[in-house]
């Protein structure tokens, strides 16, 4: 399945059904009076969170999502029928934004999670509403609004609690592959993972947690170079960061710079993530003479001035790797624990959440006003006075 991260959607809840004017007229009631029944409500769009979706790809083929309108109200007081409400499946991870205010709309952070997108018009009134004392053969009905139409922007997250971070061909793949039950594409050649992938890290029947392997990043990556501007947002929800570096690259390149290079991407990115948790994994270490391991390994982390986790892998040959994601496994279960117990902790993870969701409505927003700008100057071209004049030129 294609996976797709991204798209615009227009939803459109149901009008409201319009009152009806009738009087009651029958055998010996000449004169029966009003009876006009009410419309019925439009119906209106709801999203709703389902974990069974992991891309946006239904979204590409079908745009348009209408509930449906309200019935009329009719004689002897008979209101209409309510329109019935249209719910839309989407995947956990998603968020709703308002193309035209450039407003959050939602967060889809849950299964089952229901999110009301528009809001569906209301009923109009029967003449029935309108008999007084003075006024025993009202005429008047009102009728029912319009339902709300808005153009939606669905953005994807995947919902992972580590995310992997690196150059491509780091070895990311390699290294989800050996811990977790998800079979990526590996092959030895750069960016062989054209799409994020998530894979379920077990430790036991009840112990586990969700990895993410993004596409890998680039110099420039967060101006729009390669894949990184598209998918350095997965990274956003994770709660932990391995930095996967190659200390042995077939271009013998070196891995100190590399490493650099994703940092400089990740700060450029996003300032608060780039202050999430972050670990230095040294992977292809099996690539390295056995004599000359750790005094290469030692030597990137001097020269990085590394100060948090250091962890030596060769992901191919499951090297290392169980001591890695037992280390996770522990630093996350005394994370949630923390924020259980201490509302500080909690309040300060909402509060970096916030900034990654700030951040990431400014770069939406300076998105579609580039986007927005490149449309008007289009525009700008067609109403040139010389637009579809036609030229004749002669030699």
């Amino acid at each position: 399945m294609q996976f797709v991260d991204e798209a615009s959607i227009i939803v459109e809840a149901g009008n409201g059904g319009n009152g009806c004017l009738s009087f009651r007229r029958e055998k010996y009631v000449p004169k029966g009076g009003p009876d006009g029944g009410d419309g019925g409500h439009g119906g209106s769009v709801y999203l709703i969170g389902d974990d069974a979706l992991n891309t946006l790809i239904d979204f590409k083929y079908q745009r348009f999502y209408k509930a449906q309108n309200g019935q009329p109200g009719q004689g002897r007081q008979m209101s209409g029928r309510a329109g019935e409400d249209l719910h839309v499946k989407v995947p956990v991870g998603t968020t709703v934004i308002d193309e035209d205010t450039l407003e959050v709309i939602a967060d889809v952070t849950e299964i089952g999670q229901v999110v009301q997108v528009a809001q569906g018009g209301r009923r109009g009134l029967g003449n029935i509403h309108f008999k007084s004392s003075t006024n025993r053969a009202p005429r008047r009905t009102t009728p029912g609004t319009e339902g709300e139409r808005r153009n939606l922007r669905l953005e994807m997250k995947v919902m992972a609690d580590v995310g992997l971070l690196g150059l491509p061909n780091a070895g990311k793949s390699t290294l989800i592959r050996s811990v977790s039950a998800a079979k990526p594409k590996v092959a030895n050649y750069p960016f062989t993972t054209l799409v994020p992938n998530l894979g379920v890290v077990k430790l036991g029947m009840h112990e586990h947690f969700v990895m993410a392997d993004v596409p890998g990043l680039i110099e420039g990556a967060s101006d729009g170079a390669g894949l990184g501007l598209r998918f350095l947002k997965h990274l956003t929800r994770t709660r932990l960061l391995f930095h996967v570096v190659d200390v042995a690259p077939f271009d013998e390149s070196d891995p100190v710079e590399a490493a650099e290079a994703i940092i400089h991407e990740l700060g450029e990115f996003s300032p608060t993530l780039a202050e999430r948790p972050r670990w230095l994994v040294l992977n292809k270490l099996d690539l390295l003479p056995e004599d000359e391991r750790e005094a290469a390994a030692d030597e990137i982390v001097r020269r990085l001035g590394w100060e948090g986790p250091v962890f030596r892998i060769s992901a191919i040959s499951n090297v290392g790797t169980e001591a890695l994601v037992q280390a996770a496994h522990r630093w996350l279960t005394e994370q949630r624990t923390l924020e259980n117990e201490d509302e500080e902790a909690m309040e300060r993870e909402q509060e970096m959440r916030r900034r990654m969701e700030d951040e990431a409505v400014a770069r939406t927003e300076a998105r579609l006003g580039r986007r927005r700008k490149r449309d008007e100057d289009d525009d700008d071209d067609l109403d040139d006075d010389d637009y579809d004049v036609e030229v004749e030129y002669v030699q």
